[in-house]
């Protein structure tokens, strides 16, 4: 029989709270209520939280700095999962150790039919080969991957492992997030120092949270050590001052390694900031690279390849400036080289930019892509061939020329008029700019002079399909079309972020609702039904989904999620009450949350008799079908009637909204076909029709000579109907 596997010691000391271990492993919340910080990843609602309180977990990932808790909710998911929870270090454990706990896992599953969670600590250490050996056993379920890294994942794990698991980004606590830590520990009188008599004054508080630099260890153990250090006075208090503070925690922690992630992220940062012309941003990120101790060498390397990729000849002094500070360096070293090396880069900050030697690689791109051209005749070189193949003959030499300059032929002939070289406006560029427009003019001007150029032939091939099918297909693809633009404006408007709560207010066709479920793969998705029928077919519809990524149905609106965006499409027309209904969403928002919403605008819709030709019936009855249609829309009693979008705006703002409401007028092609047409002038006992409603005004025989005209003149036409939509957009006010 295998041996069970032991966990290795990496969440003992917090389990036992022993007094001799550091306070920060101490202070390691045990429960997921008990966790400070990451609210978008374990806040209420949240998918990570979900998943963990219903020990639904599938293979995961966190990433992110030291401090920030991913080693914490690893210990928080062993505290609460049924399963087998195996921990490893990658950078202590081998293949060996790997094979042991699958042997356990699989013992385990063999004898009591339970999981294991295999967590691995610091998992970008594993090489290839480790990497690969988990694979297997990840893919067929054998364990449960929870990895933990300060890297990139997608850069330092395999790519196979990630594409199976999910990948949770954790984000530097807060000042405020810091501050609870702290408080926590003076107060706790099991694990803490509640049982002590501590008094931090504020600034020094302030000074241990500010160089703690988001690390809620290293803020401990600062905290640790200023306790320790620190005898009580007369009165038996440990006071701790900003000096003590300052002793304990001396220098920020800087998360900066030289072939990881924040090396990468913050060389961008100051590329990006030389790009963008601030030179305040870019001698920020340019100190806490030499701060970090970076080589200067590099810095220069890169800034070499700025000078001529985003400043070229809007200043090509830039390039000679940067490699003179570079030579500089070489010759002075540090701490007195960090002159040139600022120099250089206010010098790029400030310069002007073009990037206009880019039109190299379009020319690269040319060579790759068209047919190798031969190199015209004159252009040859006429030293060797001249007298026997004519090799540079014809050849004009531009200084025998006015100007220095003569139009003559210098690309291949295949490629005449391509354009690669585009200068800009900046700097020095900028006075050779037009120089170089009007030579190229002139020279395109000589080339063509006397040739033909022949039109293409233009084909064309008729449908097979009959116009009837042609239309009905084209009318149902714009109807897609229109709701897709729809769904995608909304969500443009909210831009949801991934760890978001969205709730979609009016969920019955689902068009928001599976849009919503991926973008938001680390939040979760409520979806509110207004029927039964309704939230059975969504019921039906999601269960090909994994239940952790399904959406919640809700047919009464939730009343304990925060929810950062509540979105809809006609979610107001049918409410009775549209001003309690907007106060009600108020109550639901988080906040910094946003209501996103496309109303159709009844009053602004289509009317039936503007698509009739006045002509076709007597001036009489054409103004009373007018009156009767009219009539529909200013019925009082009627909700998805009796409102304007003046209304809505109202609504909103009396809650606290700030609101901007626009409204839209849409054209779209609509097919009417028979069965439409039967639709508008047919009874139907559960909802008025067309003709019910004009049959308050108009008599049996101008009713059927109405329908009549619909369906001798307009059945399978196709028609412009107009249409209004009210795009709402509101948040909660600030003032």
């Amino acid at each position: 029989m295998t041996a069970f596997l032991k966990p290795v010691d990496l969440f003992d000391l917090p389990r036992r709270a022993s007094e001799e271990a550091p306070l920060a492993a101490r202070m390691r919340p045990r429960t997921i209520d008990e966790f400070i910080g990451q609210t978008e990843i374990v806040g209420q609602g949240r998918l990570l939280r979900r998943a963990i309180q219903a020990d639904q977990l599938s293979s995961l990932i966190f990433s992110g700095p030291p401090g920030t808790g991913k080693t914490t909710i690893a210990q928080i998911i062993a505290n609460t999962t049924k399963a087998h929870f195996i921990a490893i270090n990658a950078v202590l454990a081998g293949i060996k150790d790997i094979r042991d706990a699958i042997a356990t896992a699989q013992e385990r599953y063999r004898q009591s039919n339970q999981r294991t969670i295999l967590f691995v600590d610091e998992v970008h250490r594993f090489n290839k080969a480790q990497q690969d050996a988990l694979l297997p056993w990840v893919e067929n379920g054998t364990v449960i991957l929870i990895g933990a890294t300060t890297e990139n994942p997608y850069f330092e794990v395999n790519k196979a492992l990630v594409s199976r698991s999910r990948i949770f980004q954790l984000k530097p606590l807060t000042f405020d997030d810091l501050k609870q830590v702290v408080e926590q520990a003076l107060h706790d009188r099991t694990r803490g120092y509640g049982t002590l008599n501590i008094a931090l004054d504020p600034d020094a508080l302030d000074h241990l949270v500010n160089v703690a630099n988001g690390d809620a260890r290293s803020l401990l153990n600062a905290l640790e050590l200023a306790v320790k250090t620190t005898p009580p006075n007369d009165q038996g208090i440990i006071h701790l001052t900003m000096t003590i503070a300052e002793e304990s925690i001396q220098q920020r922690a800087v998360l900066y390694d030289k072939e990881g992630d924040a090396h990468f992220d913050t060389i961008s940062a100051f590329i990006k900031s030389l790009r963008g012309s601030d030179p305040d941003a870019a001698m920020y990120w340019l100190a806490r690279m030499v701060y970090a101790g970076e080589d200067p060498r590099f810095l220069f390397r890169r800034m070499l390849i700025l000078a001529g990729e985003d400043v070229g000849l809007a200043d090509p002094n830039a390039i000679v400036v940067v490699n003179a500070c570079a030579t500089a360096f070489d010759r002075v070293g540090m701490p007195e080289g960090r002159y040139p090396l600022a120099q250089a880069a206010l010098y790029l900050a400030t310069a002007p930019k073009s990037n206009s030697v880019m039109g190299f690689f379009d020319a690269l791109s040319a060579v790759e892509r068209e047919r190798e051209a031969e190199v015209p005749l004159h252009l040859r070189d006429s030293n060797r061939d001249r007298q026997g193949f004519g090799d540079g003959a014809g050849y004009l030499y531009p200084h025998s020329y006015r100007e220095h300059w003569v139009a003559q032929q210098y690309l291949p002939s295949n490629l005449q008029g391509q354009v690669f070289y585009q200068p800009s406006e900046q700097g020095f560029e900028g006075s050779i700019r037009i120089r170089v427009q009007r030579d190229r003019e002139a020279q395109l001007a000589a080339l063509i002079e006397g040739i033909g150029i022949e039109m293409p032939e233009t084909l064309t091939v008729s449908p097979a399909n009959s116009s009837v099918d042609r239309w009905i297909a084209r009318s149902l693809g714009q109807v897609g079309e229109t709701l897709g633009k729809v769904r995608d404006r909304i969500f443009t408007i909210a831009q949801p972020q991934r760890h978001h709560v969205i709730l979609d207010l009016n969920a019955g066709s689902g068009l928001l609702v599976w849009e919503a479920i991926r973008q938001v793969p680390e939040g979760g998705v409520y979806a509110r039904v207004q029927s039964e029928k309704d939230f059975a077919a969504l019921s039906e519809q999601m269960q090909s989904l994994p239940e952790l990524s399904r959406p919640i149905l809700v047919q009464a609106l939730p009343e304990s999620i925060p929810f950062d965006r509540i979105i809809g499409r006609n979610a107001l027309q049918a409410e009775v009450d549209k001003a309690d209904m907007v106060a009600s969403l108020a109550s639901l928002m988080t906040a910094n949350g946003r209501v996103v919403l496309a109303e159709s605008v009844p009053r602004a819709a289509q009317r039936l008799y503007r698509l009739a030709d006045p002509s076709w019936v007597n001036s009489k009855l054409y103004d009373r079908w007018q009156q009767a249609e009219e009539a529909i829309y200013s019925q009082s009693a009627d909700p998805k009637l009796n409102w304007t979008t003046q209304d809505l705006h109202s609504y909103f703002e009396q809650v606290g909204f700030e609101v901007e409401l626009q409204t839209e007028q849409t054209q779209t092609e609509v097919y009417l076909s028979e069965s439409l047409i039967d639709r508008w002038f047919t009874s139907n006992p559960s909802q008025l029709t067309y003709a019910d409603h004009l049959a308050r005004v108009l008599s049996p025989t101008e009713l059927a000579q109405i329908q009549r005209i619909f369906s001798t003149r307009l059945t399978n036409q196709t028609v412009i109907w107009s249409s209004q939509t009210a795009w709402i957009q509101a948040r909660k006010s600030t003032s």
